[in-house]
């Protein structure tokens, strides 16, 4: 079909994913003319595809939005379309080992179709949790996208220096987030549970070493319900309670951790996970087996679904490191 890519018969990677470490390890695949498929749901769906704007990013240096950056990235993967084929939107459904390599199960123009390839890299990425209203998350979208609600203290964290900030959450992982946040100078640091109880689920004498530790620092939760956002065109993060409050902030900061870590495909590979849920590898990104620390060959895992940092530049690092090794030393 003219402008859509040819389903080869085989490849020489696969390539679950793209978001900026699929694109990018299919790009690296086509510069080192080995053939690749890149099976992509399309970048709405990567994590930085709202981003209104992003500061952390090599060779730009004014700030740029997530899907521009994407958009480049689908580009420059054309760029190697006589090696690299970019099948989107298209969703994987399941993967195997064969005795040649790997087989991936995907949907693609309403059509259920099996890619072949000696080598396969997972680059599926992870979701993140927002905070629900009455069930839903789409309330808070909007300050999502205006750069208003954050999620990543490296990404984020240098523009809070002297704001106002609410995290949001209720377990360890937003206790200690609060904490990290501090590093920048904020006015202030608030948590917001959303009718949860504040550390419910930690043993009594770590909640209280952890509380004592917030206290010192004038960090407070607040427990109320949310039941609604204001302060857009302000350009304020306004937060309304079931208990007819309302608070004010510069800036939220989700502390809420992840939705899904899509972990049905790797651990239907036997993929070794860390305690956090996140893949385990070794340096050049190979898969490490769930009853050992022998790689699977020809597997291979990049991006935030990989154990280690969750940043753009660390998500082409390991593509880079990942499509390397299998052209040294597997392919």
């Amino acid at each position: 079909m003219p402008g859509f890519p040819r389903l080869k018969d085989s490849y020489d990677i696969l390539i679950v994913g793209g978001g900026h470490a699929g694109l990018h390890a299919g790009l690296k695949a086509g510069l080192l003319r080995h053939s690749a498929a890149v099976i992509s749901r399309g970048p709405k769906w990567g994590r930085s595809f709202y981003a209104p704007r992003m500061e952390n990013i090599p060779g730009f240096p004014k700030p740029i939005s997530g899907h521009a950056l994407l958009d480049l990235q689908v580009g420059a993967l054309a760029t190697c379309s006589e090696f690299v084929g970019y099948f989107s939107p298209a969703t994987a459904t399941a993967v195997r080992k064969t005795p040649e390599g790997f087989e991936v199960d995907f949907d693609w123009l309403a059509q259920r179709k099996v890619a072949r390839g000696r080598a396969l890299i997972l680059a599926i990425g992870v979701v993140d949790r927002l905070p629900a209203i009455e069930g839903k998350i789409d309330a808070v979208f909007p300050w999502a996208n205006f750069g208003l609600l954050d999620f990543c203290i490296f990404c984020d964290g240098h523009e809070l220096t002297g704001k106002s900030v609410a995290v949001l959450g209720s377990d360890s992982f937003a206790a200690r987030t609060a904490l990290d946040l501090l590093h920048f100078a904020p006015s202030s640091v608030e948590i917001l549970t959303n009718g949860d109880r504040f550390l419910g689920g930690m043993p009594s004498g770590e909640r209280e070493a952890l509380t004592e530790q917030l206290t010192a620092k004038a960090i407070h939760p607040v427990e109320a319900r949310f039941i609604g956002y204001e302060g857009l065109r302000e350009k304020q993060f306004q937060v309304k309670f079931a208990d007819g409050s309302e608070r004010k902030y510069d800036r939220g900061f989700s502390g809420l951790g992840w939705y899904d870590m899509h972990e049905s495909l790797p651990r239907s590979l036997g993929c070794k996970f860390d305690p956090d849920g996140y893949v385990l590898t070794d340096e050049d990104c190979r898969v490490l087996a769930a009853d050992g620390s022998t790689p699977i060959p020809g597997l291979y895992c990049i991006g935030d679904l990989r154990s280690g940092w969750n940043q753009i530049p660390e998500a082409w690092a390991t593509a880079e490191r990942a499509v390397i090794h299998a052209y040294a030393s597997y392919l």
